[in-house]
Order: structure tokens, then C-alpha cells, then sequence
């Protein structure tokens, strides 16, 4: 009984697509092979030396994770270090292990269609819609300067997509355009109506480098007067992070609080915003670390926010606009995940024959102790 790690990892990219990740994050396999034989697949939120050992004992060769084992580029690999060494054991136990984060984050299959499902909210849409709210920035140029103009538009962070880098989509087409008195066109004739052959350079960018990547082009493009578009891009089919919807029936902030502590197993949950008597019936939840939501759940009309990781001046900020905080904790508001996940990826793996357990770990991974905390 058994199957290629491969065939496994198929089903879960169908599920959180990587191209749904956010630009920074480290997502898909880590380590091992796509190409080895697996009977069994643990998933769990991160990949600590209990869970590796956990993995062995159950005989589950693949860990599917959440929180990336290799997030930051590695600089070296010291086996007298603790990452260092957990990477060896992995590698020398001969356990593949793949990181699904953000776009676990945003699939409607992941961390909080399971944190809605779990709360019984009902008719629950994403917070934000998409999994991450890029761009794609459109100019239009002669031929014989498309690869300067592209060089110059990656170098600035654009044309990245997932793990690939370079990404660019080229169409040949006739541009038009009269150039006045004054202007000293490229191309063509001043005065006169032009019929030119260009192309529509297309990048995709993130919002964090659009404005870098639009002064790039302006930079490097050969027109006095270059004609460039931005097209916000989303995520369709239900993905985005976050979800809101609402109660089956109100009830009380201190109500939903001591539920999310008995839901989410979390005896240390936190509750900002006023007075635990008021009533509560639309709820926005946002697994791990979703306070920079507030003005999403706001704007959808929530009246309390469930995430983890809420800051001091966020709470503040965030009651007097009238949202609330439940901060039920970074790591119980993402593992109602796991079972959720495990259930889909089973079911999945049947339908397609394959012969392999889709297993939850047992092991508690939260670094907070002192009743749970976060």
C-alpha cells in the first residue's frame, strides 16, 4: 500500500494552488522527492524534531506542513545547529516534507473555511477576495526594445510568480498615434498619423513593488509619452483570505469568546472591545496572525474578529471603531486545519485509487505554555 509522494502532492495543489501564495512566502516541497514511495502522509502545522520523530513512528514519509521547515534562504546548513540538524535528520530518516502556507491561508478548501466551518458560520465569503491583491502592468512598445524595457521591470521586482521569476507574456500588434508639433516621437513622423509595429508587454506585479516597477518602465521605455495600464488582479473561485458570515443565532461577545476557547481547545483566549454582554451575530475570522483585517471585517460588517497574534495598539485602534478582538492564538486558530485538510486529501486520494493514509499529528506545536496561550 503505498503511492509517490508525486501523486499526493497533485491532489493538495488542486486544493491550495501555489501561484496562491503570497510573493515572499517559500511553499511546495522541501525535502526529499516527488518521485518516493509513500504509505502514509502526516500533516501538521510545523516541522519540529517531535513531529519528525512522530513521522517515523507512524510510518508517514511525507510530512505536509504548514509553517514553512525552509523559510528564509539558507546562508549554510550546520548540523551542530538546531535547523541545521533537524534538515539532516529529515534528509538522513529519508522524509519528504511540503510547506502549503498562504495559499493554504486563501484556499476556500483551507485554514479558515475550517476556522468558519468549525464556528458554524453561516454563508461565509472571504475577508479579502484573492490570494494576494497584485497587478499586472501592460505597456506597449517597439519590438527591438521589449527585452530592455522587460529587464528593467524585473529588476524592480516585477514578472514573479510563485517560484518563478522572469515572467513575462509578449503580443505583436499595430499601435496608432499622431505625434504634435513639439514632440520627437521614437517612431514615426511628427504631424503626422502613424501606423507602427508594436508589442503589449505584460508583468505581473505585487503591490508592494508597483510603484518601483511603473518607474522602471517610464525609465527605460524609448517613448517620450509611454502608454502603460494596471489591471488589479484576484483570486476567483471563493479563494481569499479571511472569511465573515454569521452566527446561526446572537449571542454574547463572553459567549463566543468561551466558545472559541472550548472549540479551538484554547483556555487563554483574549477578548478586546467593550462589554462582553454585547451582542454578537456576523463574525470575520481569520486564522494565525489576521489583525491587519480589521478595516475588511469592518467594512463586511463584522462585529468581532477571531485571529491570533492581536497587538496592543491594534485592539485599541480597532475599538473605537467598533470591532472587537477575539484572539483565540496564532497556532489553535490555524490547527482546526489539519482534520479539515485531512478529511478533503483522504477523500480525494480514494476517488483517484491511490493507497495511502492521510494522518493528522498529535503533536502540540505551540511554543506558548501557562494554558495555552498562543
Amino acid at each position: 500500500m503505498s503511492c509517490r509522494v508525486e501523486e499526493i502532492l497533485a491532489l493538495l495543489e488542486e486544493l491550495a494552488p501555489p501561484a496562491y501564495a503570497e510573493e515572499w512566502d517559500n511553499v511546495g516541497l522541501q525535502l526529499g522527492s516527488a518521485r518516493a514511495e509513500v504509505a502514509a502522509a502526516l500533516l501538521a502545522l510545523d516541522v519540529t524534531g517531535e513531529v519528525l520523530a512522530e513521522a517515523r513512528e507512524r510510518g508517514a514519509w511525507l510530512i505536509i506542513c504548514h509553517h514553512p521547515l525552509i523559510f528564509r534562504p539558507l546562508s549554510r546548513l550546520v548540523a551542530d545547529e538546531p535547523a541545521g540538524a533537524l534538515v539532516r535528520e529529515a534528509l538522513m530518516s529519508g522524509v519528504s516534507v511540503y510547506a502549503a502556507h498562504t495559499n493554504l491561508d486563501v484556499s476556500r478548501h483551507g485554514v479558515n473555511t475550517a476556522l468558519a466551518e468549525l464556528l458554524g458560520l453561516r454563508d461565509h465569503q472571504p475577508l479579502r477576495a484573492g490570494g494576494r491583491e497584485g497587478f499586472k502592468l501592460v505597456t506597449f512598445l517597439p519590438p527591438q526594445h521589449a527585452a530592455a524595457v522587460s529587464a528593467a521591470l524585473f529588476e524592480a521586482g516585477a514578472g514573479v510568480i510563485a517560484d518563478y521569476s522572469g515572467c513575462s507574456f509578449r503580443a505583436e500588434g499595430r499601435g496608432t498615434f499622431t505625434p504634435g508639433p513639439r514632440s520627437h516621437p521614437t517612431c514615426g513622423k511628427a504631424g503626422a498619423a502613424n501606423e507602427v509595429r508594436e508589442f503589449r508587454l505584460e508583468v505581473s506585479v505585487g503591490e508592494d513593488r508597483l510603484e518601483a516597477a511603473v518607474a522602471a518602465l517610464l525609465e527605460s521605455h524609448p517613448y517620450e509619452e509611454p502608454a502603460y495600464d494596471v489591471y488589479p488582479l484576484r483570486v476567483t473561485a471563493g479563494a481569499g483570505l479571511g472569511r465573515v458570515g454569521d452566527l446561526p443565532a446572537p449571542m454574547s461577545l463572553g459567549d463566543l469568546a468561551r466558545r472559541c476557547s472550548i472549540e479551538l481547545g484554547n483556555p487563554a483566549v483574549r477578548v478586546s472591545g467593550g462589554d462582553p454582554g454585547r451582542e454578537i451575530g456576523r463574525v470575520a475570522v481569520c486564522g494565525g496572525s489576521g489583525a491587519k483585517l480589521a478595516q475588511k471585517a469592518l467594512a463586511a460588517g463584522a462585529q468581532v474578529l477571531i485571529t491570533g497574534d492581536v497587538g496592543y495598539h491594534e485592539s485599541q485602534e480597532a475599538a473605537a471603531a467598533g470591532l472587537a478582538f477575539i484572539d483565540a492564538g496564532h497556532y489553535h486558530t490555524e490547527k482546526p486545519v489539519l482534520p479539515y485538510l485531512a478529511s478533503i486529501v483522504a477523500e480525494r486520494a480514494a476517488e483517484e485509487g491511490l493507497r495511502v493514509d492521510i494522518i493528522v499529528s498529535d503533536i502540540n506545536t505551540c511554543p506558548w505554555i501557562n494554558g495555552g496561550g498562543e
